[in-house]
């Protein structure tokens, strides 16, 4: 498993520092999907939500995603919510990836816009784990085992 890694320290160019675990974390009230949906801070509230930041280019973002998907399928019943942000860098270019690869939990592109509200954190990919209480409960740069991935559930 990765180690999860606190803010300390400043800024890296273009990078947000992860979160703390503990930490609260704030959502914009609506993220524009890919699928064409917007998704609102007020549908999260009260579910276990996985912000994973991602790239179609990205190999360790690629064997994580399958892992991410399996965890959604056994879980949304139990209020949990993957919510993916592309970080590519044409929005274009995410649609096909995500069909070819059976991707159903919600995607957004990171826009210059939406990364203003949900800066990325350094690395690829990022998981943040935010629990029911809109606290972080787990912040990881780089890829995880899928063993770690399936242990996201605990926090339900």
């Amino acid at each position: 498993m990765t180690q999860a890694v606190a803010i300390g320290g400043g800024k890296q160019k273009n990078s947000a520092s992860l979160p703390s675990v503990g930490s609260a974390f704030g959502l914009p009230s609506g993220i524009a999907l890919m699928n064409g949906e917007e998704l609102h801070a007020r549908d999260l509230q009260g579910k276990l939500l996985v912000l994973e930041y991602w790239a179609t280019w990205c190999p360790f973002c690629a064997r994580q995603m399958p892992h991410l998907e399996e965890l959604y399928k056994k879980q949304r019943g139990q209020g949990l919510v993957v919510l993916g942000l592309s970080v590519d860098r044409e929005a274009a270019e995410v649609p096909a990836y995500i069909k070819k690869h059976g991707v159903s939990f919600p995607v957004a592109w990171l826009s210059a816009e939406l990364s203003r509200q949900l800066p990325k954190p350094a690395g690829l990919p990022v998981t943040i784990v935010i629990g029911r209480d809109g606290r972080v409960k787990m912040a990881e740069a780089g890829e995880m085992f899928p063993e770690d991935i399936a242990g996201i559930a605990k926090f339900l």
